[in-house]
């Protein structure tokens, strides 16, 4: 039996476990920046294994480190185990006790499956090359996240390489999905106030409209897509708030539009983000009104080195079978495991979990949000093959 049987078969062995760990984070979550009990409880768990453990990393985050017996490369990887503002709404009996908070988007899947891994690993660490790193990462839900926060902490420390894996309700499970380039686009978050003079409804020419000027601000922004951006270069700008009066016959003082940028490119970011203010501000005058547009930086876009997502696929397919990594194009969402990128060579990957009979499949960061368990399994052995892989 290979070395890579002998882990697979040890974490196929804890998939109890495995579930139990993630139900057991599932039913006491924590919000973004404000963990306490979960960065507590992985550090026991790994303190219990005789892993090395170093708490309160960047301020909240739990980095253990496994020692192979043979000389290699030192690779890390990192989970994620902040939950969402979120009320749980699922009939399980796993379900939410903290009113308002859940693990809506997996993180709760990916500590479990980190943590089987590691147990899986320090079985045998005598017969590793090389050494393991696991990096338990806090608030990545909310910007500014931990990455970078653990990074300043020395959490990449003498580390070659990193991974991570993200669950995926909507992808179907049994495979693993990545691409080389950008995989996940950058974030930041608009405010435009627009300040008119309030007046009767009755009588708008006494005043200056607010709501008027922010409606065509909000339609104006799409020339930016339209008109200022390659076509062939991602860029998406959304309006998802608008907030303006209080009564229906009322033209009120101002109004207030809230909204995102997403893009991969960073050029094109600078571009949007000027634009934005130069439509926003130009449109609102010539309706009269004073514009202030507020654009506050979120993550990075996310870069996959080609070297690191080809381990990744000929660990996937080696052990899982020809094709069971599939190629991917990007997509919007953002993800602060980029920071990790841009500092050392790496790769970030996305696992299927959609349930296995296909129903109950509901998107990240929805109230009924549930993932196919046995997925979590396969995160830990994709881990344990990547790790075999690198060290060759």
């Amino acid at each position: 039996m290979t070395l890579k049987d002998r882990i697979f078969n040890s974490i196929a062995n804890d998939s109890s476990e495995i579930t139990n760990i993630r139900r057991h984070l599932h039913m006491h979550p924590e919000l973004s920046h404000q963990e306490v009990e979960t960065p507590e409880f992985i550090a026991n768990y790994l303190e219990q294994l005789n892993i090395p453990v170093r708490r309160g990393v960047g301020g909240r985050g739990v980095v253990g480190k496994i020692e192979g017996g043979k000389p290699g490369k030192t690779i890390a990887f990192r989970a994620d185990f902040d939950a969402l503002p979120i009320q749980d709404a699922k009939d399980v009996p796993y379900k939410s006790t903290v009113p308002g908070v859940m693990h809506a988007c997996g993180h709760d899947g990916h500590t479990a499956a980190l943590l089987a891994f590691a147990k899986a690993m320090n079985e045998i660490k005598d017969e590793l090359a090389g050494n393991i790193v696991l990096i338990h990462q806090f608030g990545e839900e909310l910007s500014p996240g931990g990455a970078t926060a653990m990074i300043e902490d020395d959490c990449l420390e003498g580390v070659d390489f990193i991974y991570g894996a993200h669950l995926q309700s909507k992808m179907d499970s049994g495979y693993v999905y990545g691409r080389e380039g950008y995989l996940q686009a950058s974030e930041d978050a608009i405010k435009i106030v627009v300040n008119g003079s309030g007046t009767h409804g009755a009588e708008p020419h006494t005043g200056i409209d607010p709501i008027l000027a922010a409606s065509h601000i909000m339609v104006a922004l799409q020339s930016i897509v339209s008109r200022n951006a390659d076509p062939l270069k991602e860029l998406v700008i959304s309006i998802g708030k608008f907030h303006a009066g209080d009564a229906d016959n009322v033209i009120p003082e101002k109004a207030v539009l809230e909204g995102t940028i997403r893009v991969f490119d960073e050029n094109l970011r600078i571009k949007a983000g000027k634009r934005i203010k130069e439509v926003a501000t130009g449109v609102g005058q010539a309706l009269g009104c004073t514009v202030d547009v507020q654009i506050d930086k979120g993550y990075d876009s996310l870069w996959n080195h080609a070297e690191q997502v080809e381990i990744v696929r000929q660990a996937v397919n080696d052990s899982f079978g020809e094709e069971s990594f599939k190629d991917i194009a990007p997509i919007m969402p953002v993800e602060d495991f980029s920071y990790y990128l841009q500092k050392i060579p790496g790769a970030f990957f996305f696992v299927g979990a959609n349930p296995a009979n296909g129903e109950n499949s509901f998107p990240h960061h929805h109230e009924k949000f549930d993932f196919h368990e046995p997925a979590m399994e396969m995160i830990a052995k994709v881990f344990a093959a990547t790790y075999l892989e690198s060290q060759k």
